[in-house]
């Protein structure tokens, strides 16, 4: 349960009729406490801090229902300086989310036409959760798979990145190999993360970088070359 919890402000029509409490709508309930009557949820408006939540009595219920992933509308009351949840609504996930999430688990499954579908289908959703398990696809034991992976990686673009740098120093030649046609394919968007990475690289996957940049047409400036652009003072 989080220890400070942000100030959550009630926003209402100017003029207009003021209501007993507000709504907090929430993407992800984090906790469920029947037993404390507590509930804590994550506040995307608040870049994901977290807030916990009194909940009242004949709310316990509806509290039941709730499970921790759920998105949920919850009617907010304050009393004596704490907030009490007196209702709850759950709210239907998108329907590209929910088609993710079966995605996700059927790239799992033992048979490989559902990992191969699942792979292919997660590219088009471009659901940003799919990249570890795609990039971890790049090693099924069936190249049909391994291909939707790969091609699905590519679609993904930008969020790809990060997991593939380090595949570039694969001792695999399959997998290094396709981390690097992939990266070069997403083109631009992985310009800047490469360029990045060579801070923390050790030797050999600085090396692979440099030679992925290169491949790309990119070259790092040298820092002799930024000194040479900086404006000078007059």
């Amino acid at each position: 349960m989080a220890d400070e919890a942000p100030k959550l402000i009630q926003i209402a029509p100017k003029g207009g009729e003021k209501k007993d409490g507000f709504n907090l709508v929430t993407e992800r309930v984090v906790a469920v406490n029947p037993e404390s009557r507590q509930l804590e949820v994550e506040l995307l408006a608040y870049d994901g801090k977290t807030v916990v939540l009194d909940v009242a009595e004949e709310a316990l219920e509806d509290l039941k229902k709730l499970k921790a992933g759920d998105g949920a509308t919850i009617r907010v009351v304050e009393e004596g300086g704490k907030r009490i949840a007196t209702s709850f609504r759950i709210r239907a996930k998108d329907p590209n989310t929910a088609r993710a999430d079966a995605m996700l688990l059927d790239l799992k499954d033992s048979h490989w036409l559902n990992r191969k579908y699942a792979a292919e289908v997660l590219g088009e959703l471009k659901d940003p959760r799919a990249v570890d398990p795609l990039v971890s696809a790049l090693n099924d034991e069936v190249g049909d798979v391994r291909q939707r992976a790969y091609d699905s990686l590519i679609k993904l673009g930008g969020p790809s990145v990060p997991s593939l740098i380090p595949l570039l120093a694969s001792e695999e030649d399959e997998i290094r190999q396709s981390a690097t046609e992939i990266l070069r394919k997403i083109g631009k968007p992985a310009v800047e993360p490469l360029a990045t990475a060579l801070t923390d690289a050790d030797e050999r996957l600085k090396t692979r970088i440099m030679k992925v940049l290169d491949r790309m047409g990119y070259k790092p400036k040298t820092k002799e070359q930024v000194k040479t652009e900086l404006p000078r003072l007059t």
